[in-house]
Protein backbone atom coordinates (compact mmCIF):
# COMPACT_ATOMS: atom_id res chain seq x y z
CA UNK A 1 0.00 0.00 0.00
CA UNK A 2 1.32 3.41 -0.92
CA UNK A 3 1.33 5.67 2.11
CA UNK A 4 2.00 8.90 0.15
CA UNK A 5 -1.67 9.90 -0.04
CA UNK A 6 -2.06 9.25 3.63
CA UNK A 7 1.05 11.29 4.43
CA UNK A 8 -0.37 14.26 2.60
CA UNK A 9 -3.81 13.95 4.18
CA UNK A 10 -2.50 13.82 7.75
CA UNK A 11 0.01 16.60 7.24
CA UNK A 12 -2.60 18.82 5.57
CA UNK A 13 -4.90 18.40 8.57
CA UNK A 14 -2.10 19.36 10.93
CA UNK A 15 -1.16 22.40 8.86
CA UNK A 16 -4.79 23.55 8.81
CA UNK A 17 -4.80 23.55 12.62
CA UNK A 18 -1.60 25.52 13.07
CA UNK A 19 -1.74 29.16 14.03
CA UNK A 20 0.36 32.07 12.82
CA UNK A 21 2.72 31.60 15.75
CA UNK A 22 6.36 31.02 14.65
CA UNK A 23 6.84 28.30 17.30
CA UNK A 24 3.84 26.42 15.86
CA UNK A 25 5.44 26.57 12.41
CA UNK A 26 8.70 25.16 13.80
CA UNK A 27 6.78 22.46 15.64
CA UNK A 28 4.87 21.43 12.52
CA UNK A 29 8.02 21.50 10.39
CA UNK A 30 9.93 19.36 12.89
CA UNK A 31 7.10 16.86 13.20
CA UNK A 32 6.62 16.75 9.43
CA UNK A 33 10.26 15.76 8.91
CA UNK A 34 9.97 13.06 11.59
CA UNK A 35 6.74 11.83 10.01
CA UNK A 36 8.31 11.47 6.56
CA UNK A 37 11.45 9.86 7.98
CA UNK A 38 9.75 7.21 10.12
CA UNK A 39 6.35 6.59 8.53
CA UNK A 40 7.39 3.76 6.18
CA UNK A 41 9.34 1.64 8.72
CA UNK A 42 6.66 2.03 11.40
CA UNK A 43 3.87 1.16 8.95
CA UNK A 44 5.83 -1.89 7.72
CA UNK A 45 6.38 -3.01 11.33
CA UNK A 46 2.63 -2.91 11.96
CA UNK A 47 1.87 -4.61 8.66
CA UNK A 48 4.28 -7.40 9.55
CA UNK A 49 2.80 -7.84 13.05
CA UNK A 50 -0.93 -7.36 12.63
CA UNK A 51 -1.14 -8.29 8.90
CA UNK A 52 -4.28 -6.21 8.22
CA UNK A 53 -3.32 -3.10 6.17
CA UNK A 54 -6.20 -0.98 7.48
CA UNK A 55 -5.43 -1.80 11.10
CA UNK A 56 -1.72 -1.26 10.44
CA UNK A 57 -2.48 2.17 9.05
CA UNK A 58 -4.68 3.08 12.04
CA UNK A 59 -2.06 1.91 14.52
CA UNK A 60 0.72 3.78 12.71
CA UNK A 61 -1.37 6.95 12.80
CA UNK A 62 -1.99 6.45 16.51
CA UNK A 63 1.76 6.07 17.05
CA UNK A 64 2.52 9.34 15.27
CA UNK A 65 -0.32 11.11 17.02
CA UNK A 66 1.23 10.12 20.34
CA UNK A 67 4.60 11.39 19.14
CA UNK A 68 3.00 14.70 18.15
CA UNK A 69 1.32 15.01 21.55
CA UNK A 70 4.35 14.14 23.66
CA UNK A 71 7.56 14.86 21.78
CA UNK A 72 6.94 17.03 18.72
CA UNK A 73 10.43 18.56 18.88
CA UNK A 74 12.62 15.88 20.46
CA UNK A 75 15.62 16.93 22.50
CA UNK A 76 19.05 15.65 21.53
CA UNK A 77 19.00 12.78 24.02
CA UNK A 78 15.51 11.67 22.91
CA UNK A 79 15.67 8.43 20.91
CA UNK A 80 12.85 9.06 18.41
CA UNK A 81 13.25 5.79 16.54
CA UNK A 82 13.37 3.75 19.74
CA UNK A 83 10.39 5.61 21.18
CA UNK A 84 8.34 5.05 18.02
CA UNK A 85 9.26 1.36 17.90
CA UNK A 86 8.40 0.90 21.58
CA UNK A 87 5.00 2.58 21.17
CA UNK A 88 4.37 0.68 17.94
CA UNK A 89 5.27 -2.65 19.56
CA UNK A 90 2.99 -1.97 22.53
CA UNK A 91 0.11 -0.98 20.25
CA UNK A 92 0.68 -4.08 18.11
CA UNK A 93 0.68 -6.32 21.18
CA UNK A 94 -2.52 -4.69 22.40
CA UNK A 95 -4.05 -5.31 19.00
CA UNK A 96 -2.93 -8.93 19.05
CA UNK A 97 -4.43 -9.39 22.51
CA UNK A 98 -7.72 -7.89 21.39
CA UNK A 99 -7.65 -10.48 18.62
CA UNK A 100 -8.52 -13.08 21.22
CA UNK A 101 -11.79 -11.27 21.92
CA UNK A 102 -12.63 -11.35 18.21
CA UNK A 103 -11.45 -14.92 17.76
CA UNK A 104 -14.86 -16.57 17.96
CA UNK A 105 -16.29 -14.50 15.11
CA UNK A 106 -13.21 -14.72 12.92
CA UNK A 107 -12.88 -18.48 13.31
CA UNK A 108 -16.54 -18.93 12.35
CA UNK A 109 -16.10 -16.66 9.34
CA UNK A 110 -12.92 -18.53 8.37
CA UNK A 111 -14.67 -21.89 8.52
CA UNK A 112 -17.47 -20.57 6.31
CA UNK A 113 -14.96 -19.14 3.82
CA UNK A 114 -13.04 -22.42 3.73
CA UNK A 115 -16.21 -24.41 3.14
CA UNK A 116 -17.14 -22.11 0.26
CA UNK A 117 -13.63 -22.07 -1.22
CA UNK A 118 -13.02 -23.94 -4.47
CA UNK A 119 -11.52 -27.38 -4.05
CA UNK A 120 -8.42 -26.28 -5.93
CA UNK A 121 -7.35 -24.22 -2.87
CA UNK A 122 -4.66 -26.22 -1.07
CA UNK A 123 -5.18 -27.08 2.60
CA UNK A 124 -1.72 -25.67 3.31
CA UNK A 125 -3.15 -22.15 3.12
CA UNK A 126 -5.55 -22.93 5.94
CA UNK A 127 -2.78 -24.59 7.97
CA UNK A 128 -0.56 -21.52 7.60
CA UNK A 129 -3.36 -19.20 8.71
CA UNK A 130 -4.02 -21.46 11.68
CA UNK A 131 -0.32 -21.32 12.64
CA UNK A 132 -0.44 -17.51 12.55
CA UNK A 133 -3.59 -17.49 14.67
CA UNK A 134 -2.03 -19.82 17.24
CA UNK A 135 1.13 -17.71 17.34
CA UNK A 136 -0.92 -14.59 18.08
CA UNK A 137 -2.79 -16.40 20.84
CA UNK A 138 0.47 -17.57 22.40
CA UNK A 139 1.91 -14.03 22.30
CA UNK A 140 -1.21 -12.77 24.05
CA UNK A 141 -0.70 -15.32 26.86
CA UNK A 142 3.01 -14.68 27.36
CA UNK A 143 4.77 -12.29 29.69
CA UNK A 144 4.49 -8.89 27.95
CA UNK A 145 8.26 -8.25 28.08
CA UNK A 146 9.05 -11.61 26.46
CA UNK A 147 6.35 -11.12 23.84
CA UNK A 148 7.74 -7.67 23.11
CA UNK A 149 11.27 -9.01 22.58
CA UNK A 150 10.03 -11.78 20.28
CA UNK A 151 7.91 -9.38 18.24
CA UNK A 152 10.82 -6.96 17.84
CA UNK A 153 13.33 -9.65 16.91
CA UNK A 154 11.10 -11.46 14.42
CA UNK A 155 10.04 -8.21 12.81
CA UNK A 156 13.66 -7.77 11.75
CA UNK A 157 15.18 -5.65 14.50
CA UNK A 158 18.81 -6.25 15.43
CA UNK A 159 19.91 -6.93 19.02
CA UNK A 160 21.30 -3.40 19.31
CA UNK A 161 18.01 -1.86 18.18
CA UNK A 162 16.04 -3.98 20.63
CA UNK A 163 18.42 -3.07 23.44
CA UNK A 164 18.17 0.62 22.60
CA UNK A 165 14.38 0.51 22.42
CA UNK A 166 14.02 -1.33 25.72
CA UNK A 167 16.90 0.45 27.48
CA UNK A 168 18.78 -2.82 28.04
CA UNK A 169 22.33 -3.94 27.50
CA UNK A 170 22.85 -5.45 24.02
CA UNK A 171 24.52 -8.48 25.63
CA UNK A 172 21.36 -9.24 27.62
CA UNK A 173 19.15 -9.54 24.54
CA UNK A 174 20.45 -12.98 23.48
CA UNK A 175 19.63 -14.73 26.78
CA UNK A 176 16.31 -12.89 27.09
CA UNK A 177 15.40 -13.88 23.54
CA UNK A 178 16.37 -17.50 24.17
CA UNK A 179 14.13 -17.64 27.28
CA UNK A 180 11.29 -15.98 25.38
CA UNK A 181 11.61 -18.47 22.50
CA UNK A 182 11.55 -21.41 24.93
CA UNK A 183 8.50 -19.99 26.69
CA UNK A 184 6.80 -19.40 23.33
CA UNK A 185 7.52 -22.99 22.24
CA UNK A 186 6.16 -24.38 25.53
CA UNK A 187 2.94 -22.33 25.26
CA UNK A 188 2.58 -23.14 21.56
CA UNK A 189 2.89 -26.90 22.12
CA UNK A 190 0.36 -26.73 24.97
CA UNK A 191 -2.08 -24.80 22.80
CA UNK A 192 -1.70 -27.27 19.91
CA UNK A 193 -2.28 -30.19 22.27
CA UNK A 194 -5.34 -28.44 23.70
CA UNK A 195 -6.81 -27.95 20.19
CA UNK A 196 -6.51 -31.66 19.33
Amino acid sequence: MDGSLQHESILQQMKARKSDNKSDEALTSSFESLFYEYWAPIYRLFLHLVVDPAESEDLALETFFRLYQRHPIPEEEFNTRGWLQKVATNLALHSIRSFKRREHYEVAAGRDALEQAPESQPPEIFAEKEDHRLARLVLAQMNPRQAEILVMRYSGMAYKEIASTLDLSPTSIGPLLLRAERDFAKHYRALVEEKK
